[in-house]
């Protein structure tokens, strides 16, 4: 990781009014280089060809390293998360029973060094979910070990581990005991579902996270940031297989996006079409320009628009395709800032795959003469070309909410298309601007 990171250490005040001493707090250096650390593996994840090592979110806690937080190697869809998540429904009783937890007051917000009453509620909340160990539970200061435990939630929530309590860990903080027990029973039954033979080799996209982690022999090889569909262009539940990689790819705008997107664009920037590099062609193939359309009508769905290849292509530079009704399928993309984002909710259905490089080495792996040196030089050749997956990968696209890992971690996420029931849950409202970019189906 290279050289260790050194840091300036000041003393503050303790709950009991002495002091402590720097030497002794040097002992909290690792819980702030651990946020540090994560920081920069979530920068270098928004590039895929920034590494191929897999980011771990890690804290480092002093008095309790029981608490920190790992990416699992147990997959998602297995007996042991089942069996995890029974575990913690039981936990999440228990928790009802002795009257579920109070509220974080959420006037402003909380970082290190606040003080005030919403600090000691915040312990309190933390605490009762096992994010915070029961000491100190009178200090009204927002210390190194409050900070460690908010970043331990946000984790937990699929928040970015920051550490700052602000609008988005609020609202997940004051979700209430019973609505969280009821998630878990809940997507208990959607992993039950998949309880039989997935298959040695598999992908699982996790529609809820926006995440994506790939399977081989019980064990999780990567994971992979994902962007999914939309509110109002969800993304399908499917079990279908991945079957040819497109490298350099063309993108068709399909029918939809055409009427949704690319009409009303025109008619705001007639430049548009050339500023992408998307090319227009009649019924006959031939090429044909822009200004031959009428875009206050829907002439426009009577042509073929097809943009370039290349790094400003919608699809990226890599194309995967997943036959299915819906025709969706999985994709590299050129706007790498949205693997950065909690919310990721952004396409038309089909889903963006962070650091796609890697994914498509794990595709190709048992296939002679695609090393990730092969697939790079396939990249960078600019060249259309398609390789069959032989043979091809199962692929999952589920929809689970809450789940908890065999370490006792319990993960929850929004139910963005508010398939739970009880409404979308508190990052359903956050939605990325939509730049200029067309989507993609």
């Amino acid at each position: 990781m290279g050289e260790p990171v050194k840091l300036a250490v000041t003393a503050f005040s303790m709950p009991d009014g002495r002091r402590l001493r720097a030497r002794r707090l040097a002992r909290l250096v690792p819980l702030v280089v651990g946020g540090l650390l994560a920081s920069a593996a979530a920068a270098q994840q928004a590039d895929p060809l920034a590494g191929m090592g897999q980011a771990e979110w890690r804290q480092s806690y002093e008095a309790a390293p029981s608490l920190s937080v790992q990416r699992s190697t147990t997959p998602i869809l297995s007996p042991q998360t089942v069996a995890a998540t029974e575990a913690a429904i039981q936990q999440y009783q228990t928790i009802a029973a002795r009257g579920g937890w109070g509220t974080v007051p959420s006037e402003r917000t909380l970082r290190l060094g606040v003080k005030g009453q919403a600090v000691l509620a915040l312990r309190q909340r933390l605490i009762a979910t096992g994010d915070l160990e029961a000491v100190a539970t009178n200090s009204a200061v927002f210390d190194s070990f409050v900070d460690a435990g908010v970043k331990r939630f946000q984790i937990r929530h699929g928040l970015a581990p920051t550490g700052v309590v602000s609008a988005a860990t609020f609202a997940e903080l004051n979700v209430a005991v019973d609505v969280r027990l009821r998630q878990l029973e809940i997507n208990l039954v959607r992993l039950r579902s998949y309880s039989g033979d997935l298959g040695s080799r598999y992908v699982t996209l996790n529609i809820p996270s926006a995440a994506l982690e790939t399977v081989e022999n019980g064990m999780v090889v990567t994971h992979h940031i994902a962007g999914v569909g939309k509110i109002d262009r969800q993304s399908p539940l499917l079990n279908v297989k991945a079957t040819e990689i497109n490298f350099n790819p063309f993108w068709t705008v399909p029918a939809s996006i055409i009427r949704k997107d690319l009409i009303p664009r025109m008619q705001a920037n007639p430049n548009y079409l050339t500023e992408f590099h998307i090319r227009v062609y009649n019924k006959d193939g031939d090429e044909v320009a822009p200004t031959q359309i009428n875009w206050n009508s829907l002439d426009a769905t009577n042509y073929k628009f097809r943009q370039d290849t290349g790094g400003e292509n919608s699809l990226g530079v890599v194309r995967i395709n997943i036959p299915n009704q819906y025709g969706v399928y999985m994709h590299d993309t050129p706007e790498k800032g949205i693997f950065g984002d909690d919310a990721r909710f952004v396409s038309s259905g089909c889903v963006r795959v962070q650091d796609v490089r890697d994914y498509v080495t794990w595709l190709l792996k048992d296939q002679p003469g695609w090393s990730r040196e092969q697939v790079d030089q396939a990249i960078n050749s600019g060249q259309r070309i398609d390789v069959k997956i032989t043979p091809p990968v199962n692929v999952y696209w589920v929809y689970v909410t809450a789940w908890a890992t065999p370490d006792g971690v319990v993960q929850f996420r929004p139910d963005i298309y508010n398939r739970d029931g009880a409404g979308p849950g508190p990052l359903a409202a956050v939605s990325p601007g939509n730049g200029p970019r067309p989507e993609e189906e």
